[in-house]
């Protein structure tokens, strides 16, 4: 694709473009060793408020991730933008993926390199061309720097198992990393991941090699190595919080225990059913869960040991749709009362970043469902990420025109907020928490994290 150079000259909102250039050094850097360099340059879709300079910077794609959806579409390449403030005009500079070696098992590994004397060069050489990129007015002030943002993530690499089609969720992928751990000590994924919203993981488990002895040995794309799905602890930031809510309630549901019920709760939105796992093994719970999209469902009992069974049942259906024949009692083989609905889903649109849950679940309808399947007890759980204090707020809103009690959790990683509504205040028992059985379990399975830290959401007035 030949790219007139003039029309660079100036932001256009939204506008993106994307074409290769012979690389101008490649032999200067192995992370650009090839005869063909991919620009893609985005103009983001926020437009200052006042006729500033405009900002601009560039990012140099890690080697043998190119292909990554985070570098290669539109959608990753905007979320990229949206997560560096104020930045007008993004310009991702990598390999061509044509110029990748077809059929090398190498290119389908991802292990961080980095070399920070050889990106410092790397940069040096590029500068006239990110500058030539770059709109005219951005040199107003005979400013003839542009900065390189550094993507930075815990990966230490990556090996992509399958790529599949959904009919509902479109391209995904699952793919086993390893991941920089906390203490130097080796940490192992398995992650599935939407390519319509590249940059979000939709689920993350922990996974252990098989037969292995000392970790040192361990290397993720050995044939002779396999890892299985560890359902025993949750790793995605915000479920453990979304698990920590069932404090709220663990008196009542230790009745129901010493009683010789089960708890039971509604997850709308499987994935590859980390939380319905956990909730089974680790809390003894019966769990049905509502998943859109059937081919994700295959991937999470290929891939992450999602079982169904006695105390597992899975449904292939839109999940708001799902809640309300429940509630209208058009299900006929489960009974609509349960201790705790959980949803963990998304919006579907990236060009308003990552956020959740879908707008439709403002609707009175939907919330109504909701408060009439669980029992006077029960408590509505859901993942918030949301698109602005205002959504956040009008949230709040609307499920309090429908839920007497509110309460939330704030996952402390500046995305996430879990929202919890409640039919009723938190029954009391005259037991201490030592005595509950039911708060016990829940304490060891999450090692007490997020318990203490439910705050009730005062009314409006207060």
């Amino acid at each position: 694709m030949e790219v007139d150079k003039a029309i660079l000259e100036t932001l256009q909102p939204s506008r993106f473009l994307s074409f290769a250039i012979p690389n101008p050094n490649p032999t200067l850097n192995p992370s650009l060793a090839s005869p063909l360099i991919r620009i893609a340059v985005l103009d983001s879709p926020i437009q200052p408020s006042s006729p500033l300079i405009p900002s601009v910077a560039a990012m140099i794609v890690p080697k043998h991730r190119e292909s990554d959806w985070i570098f290669s579409t539109e959608s990753g390449h905007l979320q990229l933008l949206l997560s560096s403030p104020n930045i007008q005009r993004l310009i991702l500079i990598g390999q061509e993926q044509q110029a990748i070696i077809n059929g090398s098992s190498s290119s389908s590994i991802y292990r961080r390199w980095i070399d920070p004397d050889s990106l410092n060069n790397l940069e040096i050489s590029l500068k006239p061309l990110v500058i030539a990129l770059s709109p005219k007015s951005y040199f107003h002030n005979e400013n003839l720097e542009v900065p390189f943002l550094c993507y930075e993530d815990n990966i230490v690499c990556s090996l992509v198992l399958e790529k599949c089609i959904g009919n509902f969720v479109g391209e995904m992928l699952v793919e086993d990393v390893e991941i920089e751990g906390s203490d130097q000590s080796r940490e192992f994924r398995r992650r599935l991941r939407f390519k319509r919203m590249p940059n979000l993981v939709q689920t993350e488990i922990r996974i252990v090699p098989n037969k292995v002895s000392c970790l040192d040995s361990v290397d993720i794309g050995s044939n002779s190595i396999e890892f299985s799905p560890d359902l025993g602890v949750l790793v995605h930031a915000y479920l453990v919080p979304m698990v920590a809510s069932l404090a709220l309630i663990g008196s009542c549901i230790e009745k129901y225990v010493e009683s010789g019920l089960r708890p039971k709760a509604l997850c709308l939105g499987v994935g590859g059913g980390a939380l319905v796992g956990f909730l089974k093994t680790q809390l003894d719970f019966e769990v049905v869960g509502v998943e859109v999209d059937e081919e994700v469902l295959r991937v999470a009992r290929k891939y992450f040991g999602l079982e169904d069974g006695d105390l597992v049942r899975v449904h292939v259906r839109d999940g708001m749709e799902f809640m309300d024949r429940l509630a209208h009692g058009d299900v006929g083989n489960i009974v609509p009362l349960f201790d705790v609905i959980m949803v963990d889903l998304d919006s579907d649109d990236p060009r308003n970043g990552v956020s959740a849950p879908p707008i439709e679940f403002f609707r009175r309808d939907v919330l109504l469902a909701a408060r009439s399947v669980l029992r006077e007890s029960g408590i509505f759980v859901i993942n918030v990420i949301p698109q602005s204090r205002s959504f956040y707020e009008k949230l709040i809103h609307e499920f309090r025109e429908v839920f007497p009690e509110l309460y939330e959790i704030n996952v402390g990683n500046v995305e996430n907020f879990v929202l919890i509504a409640a039919k009723a205040l938190p029954c009391s028992s005259s037991s201490t928490d030592s005595e509950n059985k039911f708060l016990t379990k829940l304490r060891l399975a999450i090692s007490g994290a997020y318990m203490d830290s439910i705050n009730r959401i005062g009314d409006a007035s207060n």
